[in-house]
């Protein structure tokens, strides 16, 4: 069944109140101090390839700070999202300060952690889609990776034939051959841009928790860790209504998607803008974009009502997961696209490329329709 919410006129619900709220924004505070103490005491080491070369303890290192990194993201998240859905009950000058520095502080320490996925993302399906016997990681030698500005990967190469050879081993089907050509060097050049990217991600990242900008930051936190800033009649206010409100505006929003075509197994209309030359974001990802913000601030909103031990709704969680998979897949179709643009690359590359593109635009279908049979689901079993 699905999860039932409090409901704003039944006076027999328990009702939770500003000191609930306040519970929970130290709650998320002393969480978000954890984990930046874990993070220093840790190094502040990065994950992905540097990791990857580091003896068995230095990986423990690493792991513990992308963890600790992860945990700050998090705590960030729901701390924004609190103050965003409840932001009649605090001081408004705190409030307002307070929401765009957290949102700044999540976003950068998210782009490594995403630019890294995206490139794992991209590799195994350039893998699947080219039938190859190894990962497209790096198909050029060390010499030329270096002066590329590329990285020495722990996948296997696989072999490049000559620009319009045959395939690129003896055992690859015939009529895969150019994708298996232009597979690995569209997986080199993608391991190229998407390392470079996240390199100065975490660059960015490092100089972030060094500014006196995250300083400012983490000591109003830790002010938020003894001392919610709550207007006068807080303490005593239902939370019930705001969180109400923010269910309604993630209902409106899902309401405006074309759930109708989400449904259906081929949207013509998304092949006709996912072929189109303009580079500027998929008209059609937006809404499904801001559905997913809006549902995670409707999770946030549950976990203050109900003392952050909000039980599991699973078709819940189902939708969240599939708007997930929307957002990982339209970014990395993104990312296949930009490498497509490359100047001076091979047709066998491009056209690799091509194919990449639309297969993570399939995906974002797919992604498409798990949500709506979710959320649809989800409609029809609540009372």
């Amino acid at each position: 069944m699905a999860q039932q919410h409090l409901d704003p006129t039944d006076p027999t619900a328990q009702v939770a109140t500003g000191d609930a709220l306040a519970a929970y924004l130290r709650a998320q505070a002393t969480e978000f101090l954890r984990a930046l103490r874990l993070r220093r005491e840790t190094g502040g080491a990065g994950g992905g390839a540097a990791a990857r070369d580091r003896s068995n303890a230095g990986e423990n290192g690493a792991e513990q700070s992308v963890d600790a990194a992860r945990a700050l993201r998090r705590s960030a998240r729901r701390i924004s999202g609190s103050l965003h859905t409840f932001r009649p009950l605090l001081d408004p000058d705190w409030s307002e300060e307070m929401r765009p520095e957290l949102a700044w502080l999540s976003g950068t320490l998210g782009l490594e952690h995403a630019y890294e996925a995206r490139l794992e993302r991209l590799l195994l399906a350039l893998h699947r889609l080219s039938g190859a016997a190894v990962l497209p990681s790096q198909a050029i030698d060390s010499a030329t990776a270096v002066a590329a500005g590329g990285r020495a990967t722990g996948a296997a190469p696989l072999r490049t034939p000559p620009e319009g050879g045959g395939p690129a081993g003896p055992s690859a089907a015939p009529e895969r051959g150019n994708l298996t050509v232009g597979a690995a060097k569209a997986g080199a050049l993608l391991d190229r841009q998407l390392t470079l990217a996240r390199t100065r991600a975490h660059s960015t990242a490092l100089q972030a928790l060094g500014s006196s900008r995250f300083h400012a930051v983490a000591d109003k936190v830790a002010v938020l860790a003894s001392e919610v800033p709550l207007t006068p009649g807080a303490p005593t206010t239902d939370l019930r209504p705001l969180a109400a409100a923010a269910e309604e505006r993630l209902t409106d929003a899902i309401a405006g998607l074309p759930l109708v075509t989400a449904g259906l197994p081929y949207n013509a209309e998304a092949l006709v803008h996912g072929l189109s030359p303009d580079p500027s974001p998929h008209p059609q990802d937006g809404p499904w974009h801001q559905v997913r913000l809006l549902l995670r601030l409707h999770r946030y909103a549950q976990e203050v009502l109900h003392e952050g031990t909000s039980p599991v709704d699973v078709r819940l969680l189902a939708a969240g997961q599939a708007l997930n998979r929307h957002r990982d897949a339209s970014e990395a179709a993104a990312a296949a696209a930009q490498a497509a643009r490359t100047p001076r690359i091979a047709p066998a590359t491009a056209y690799a490329l091509g194919v990449l593109h639309a297969d993570q635009r399939h995906e974002v279908e797919a992604a498409r329709f798990a949500f709506q049979q979710a959320w649809q689901k989800r409609t029809v079993s609540t009372p």
